[in-house]
């Protein structure tokens, strides 16, 4: 366990003993901010013995051939320091490569590579310093073609395996067509001087239109037209802007579009102005477009964004060998097949136990609990513990209510909540989730809602001047929108969208189903004058009576989006929970469901299942938790934009770290609870919760500094998901934060009083919090910290060592 901050003692200060420093240095040996800040410095100093060598190298084959040594001086002090630089850039390559996960056979070499370097680049020091010249510059060389190799692989690493050979004659993209291999297609017809064909026009189209929507429409669309150009419209496009014509059909040469596209930034000319430059492939197919006399079908466009299918679909159940029962795992055997990926053995029962407790009631096993189940023979114990767990009704609902809170900005103080602007839901959420409420029914009672539930709808009703688009009628529409169907209205509140076919009108016209009145649309917060009607989001769901009264449009509304049609309502919800207990969901963000799937039968069968079992999460989470799948070894990602990159290989659970709640109820747990009774909101919640709470759970408390610092988000907005890196604000709060602090001083109290041997604590600590024996060498340095008669500061400083070590931080 290492690399954690300086520990600290009851009052937030070094503890007395210097050996204690070490000694919990020598526990934290995983993830922390310092040590990742360290191995991230790898890059920089990796430079000093790459450069400073070969210079030095290059110095002494001149000084050889002129018979000079008035240069030796200077090479003597780059080789030495490049020698210490080396091993410098060794151990912090060492560090890097242990945080970040990197993997493969190209870092094996280059860190194989790297610390034969400094072996090498040791030994040419020694050499030197003895006075064995010819040892010396024989090391010397070898050292620098060591450096070499090492950064080539290096280079590998971070610019991809053909960095070099790419742009070689002989390299791997010579001879290949300036379109590229993704934009084949059909166009090999066109190459041998044959027109294109209806089909070819219209996916060459809808490549080129995809490109001016990404790179263009910012600046020359509806909503913004920058020297009179338009470029999202055919007639626009072809009539080009005040500055004239941008294409000349059939030379791409003559056209203005593609000189600009290809002046280097910074210049005047150069478009785009702000952002990326085109890629050259995005270049060349413009081109190609042109030369072909920029081609655009007539009738009907294909829309350039992937649109997911409304109605629900059930795919036949796949074959699967022996072994594979659980429908989960079937569609995820196919997955692995056509990935050419092989199944993992699922992890021990103490992972297993803890994984599930943490996914279900947002609890740690007991070291009793951990002990009977791992002794259990019963082969099918792990679903016996699942059904167990879903049945602890109050615990569950305490811990989903954080997920759920989040989603439906449910807070228990804010904005609002004073000058009558806002209303809670806590109540009705509890009692929902308590008693597992069908999911159709769950959303029913929040569109068209009762007075308890009123408040998700209701909004925020902020005070002064707002933005049109903050207007509560249009918060309903967006948030309706985001949570239950995955849909981002926020854009096309305020224009049309630049990031699907969603209009401003659309957004409006939805917003009118929560309004007493219809809205006037505003562009950019700008009246138009313009009305947009009532309808549904997707209007093949229904027709709603723009004459009828809100309540009544509300209801109507709720029985369109629960009614079985509406296949895109339960694959949102089936993909959220998916998210929450596998850390990342099939389809990635949680809120973008056009997205493509990286299993789409899998998520149509779940979400089929949902509905025909009832709606009921508990039996979505129950096929979910018993799967292989889920009890698959953990995956790490060396980066948190992967969790979203659409080449994301599913391989198993993604680790992931203890949300603020859990991370608190665990800590509570396992030594002392972090808050005490009177945090309880309990107004807010049924009037016997307080005889239901084993301690004060986190998720049942007011936020504040600790809770934020670890994750909680401002509710005042939607927020589906949270991030699970770690940031410097959670170091300094659990290294000086008051609260955590507080806490462990208090229980370093009572373990004192309660555990007056050091091996007894120690143990007893290990297991309520790690859910296992210390190791030898743990046991040894942990009663080292806390000493053979503990003390409160020595308890202090090993609690806070291991709640923040990785294997207490993370649902692994």
């Amino acid at each position: 366990m290492e690399g954690l901050p300086w520990p600290l003692s009851g009052n937030g200060s070094k503890s007395e003993t210097s050996s204690t420093f070490f000694d919990v240095i020598a526990i934290l040996t995983e993830s922390f901010w310092l040590w990742q800040f360290l191995g991230r410095l790898h890059p920089l100093i990796v430079h000093f013995p790459v450069g400073l060598l070969c210079i030095a190298l290059l110095l002494e084959v001149v000084g050889w051939f002129r018979k000079s040594t008035d240069m030796q001086a200077g090479i003597r002090a780059m080789v030495w320091v490049g020698a210490i630089s080396s091993v410098v850039a060794a151990a912090l390559g060492l560090v890097l490569v242990n945080q970040d996960d990197y993997g493969g056979s190209t870092v094996t070499i280059h860190q194989w590579s790297g610390l034969a370097t400094m072996v090498l680049a040791i030994g040419t020091v020694l050499a030197l310093r003895s006075g064995r010249i010819e040892l010396y510059r024989s090391l010397l060389f070898i050292t620098v073609v060591g450096v070499s190799l090492a950064g080539h692989y290096g280079a590998m690493l971070t610019h991809g395996d053909d960095y070099l050979s790419s742009v070689l004659p002989f390299g791997k993209g010579a001879g290949s067509s300036p379109v590229g291999e993704e934009s084949k297609f059909a166009f090999a017809s066109a190459t041998a001087g044959q027109p294109l064909n209806d089909k070819q026009i219209g996916e060459l189209n809808l490549e080129v239109r995809s490109i001016l929507a990404h790179n263009c429409y910012s600046c020359h669309s509806a909503t913004k037209t920058k020297g009179g150009l338009r470029l999202d419209k055919k007639e626009f496009v072809m009539k080009g802007g005040e500055d004239g014509e941008i294409l000349v059909a059939g030379h791409p040469e003559k056209s203005d579009i593609i000189r600009r596209i290809k002046l280097p930034a910074g210049h005047d000319d150069a478009m785009p102005t702000k952002g990326k430059r085109l890629s050259d492939h995005d270049i060349a197919l413009l081109e190609f477009w042109i030369q072909q006399g920029a081609p655009w079908p007539s009738g009907a466009e294909k829309s350039i964004y992937r649109v997911a299918d409304l109605e629900p679909r059930l795919p036949a159940l796949p074959d699967a060998p022996a072994g594979i029962t659980n429908p989960v795992d079937r569609f995820v055997n196919v997955y692995f097949q056509q990935h050419k990926l092989a199944w993992k053995n699922v992890v021990d029962d103490r992972t297993y136990m803890r994984r599930v407790y943490l996914d279900v009631v947002g609890l740690l096993p007991s070291p009793e609990k951990l002990k009977a189940f791992e002794a259990d023979p019963r082969p099918n114990k792990r679903e016996l513990l699942v059904n167990e767990l879903l049945g602890r009704n109050t615990d569950y609902a305490q811990h989903w209510l954080t997920f759920w809170n989040d989603a439906l900005r449910n807070d228990y103080t804010g904005t609002g909540y004073i000058t009558g602007g806002r209303f809670d839901i806590t109540n009705w959420l509890y009692t929902s989730l308590k008693t597992n409420k069908p999911y159709n029914q769950f959303v029913r009672e929040l569109v068209s809602p009762t007075k308890e539930s009123a408040g998700f709808i209701k909004g925020i009703k902020w005070r002064g001047t707002i933005n049109s688009s903050q207007r509560t009628e249009m918060q309903a529409a967006q948030n309706v929108s985001q949570v239950l169907l995955g849909l981002n209205l926020k854009c096309a509140s305020c224009h049309d969208s630049f990031i699907s076919d969603w209009k401003l009108a659309d957004a409006y016209a939805f917003a009118n189903v929560f309004a007493d009145t219809t809205l006037e649309i505003n562009r950019c917060d700008k009246p138009t004058g313009k009305l947009a009607g009532t309808k549904i989001i997707f209007e093949k769901l229904g027709t709603i009576n723009d004459k009828a009264t809100t309540d009544e449009r509300l209801r109507e509304l709720a029985n369109f989006l629960v009614q079985p049609k509406d296949g895109r309502l339960y694959r949102t919800v089936v993909n959220r929970i998916w998210a929450q207990v596998m850390g990342r969901g099939i389809i990635e963000p949680v809120d973008m469901m056009d997205n493509e799937p990286w299993s789409q039968d899998l998520l149509d069968w779940l979400a089929s299942d949902f509905a025909t079992n009832g709606y009921d999460i508990k039996k979505l989470m129950f096929t979910i938790l018993t799967s292989k799948t889920y009890q698959l070894p953990s995956v790490g990602l060396k980066d948190a934009e992967l969790i979203t990159s659409p080449n994301f290989v599913f391989q198993g659970m993604v680790r992931r770290r203890l949300t603020a709640e859990q991370f608190a109820d665990a800590v509570s747990l396992a030594f002392s609870p972090i808050y005490v009774d009177t945090s309880i909101v309990e107004k807010q919640f049924p009037k016997q919760l307080k005889k239901e709470m084993p301690f004060p759970r986190a998720s049942l408390v007011k936020n504040d500094p600790f809770l934020t610092a670890l994750g909680r988000p401002n509710r005042e907005t939607v927020s589906t998901s949270r991030s699970s890196q770690a940031n410097l604000l959670q170091a300094l709060e659990l290294t000086n934060g008051e609260k955590f602090n507080d806490a462990l001083k208090r229980g370093a109290q009572q373990w004192k009083a309660t555990y007056p041997n050091s091996d007894a604590l120690v143990k007893n600590l290990y297991w309520k919090a790690l859910g296992r024996e210390p190791k030898p060498n743990e046991l040894a340095i942990a009663q080292k910290i806390v000493g053979k008669n503990p003390t409160t500061e020595g308890i202090q400083d090993l609690v806070w060592a291991i709640s923040l070590h990785p294997e207490f931080q993370l649902i692994y």
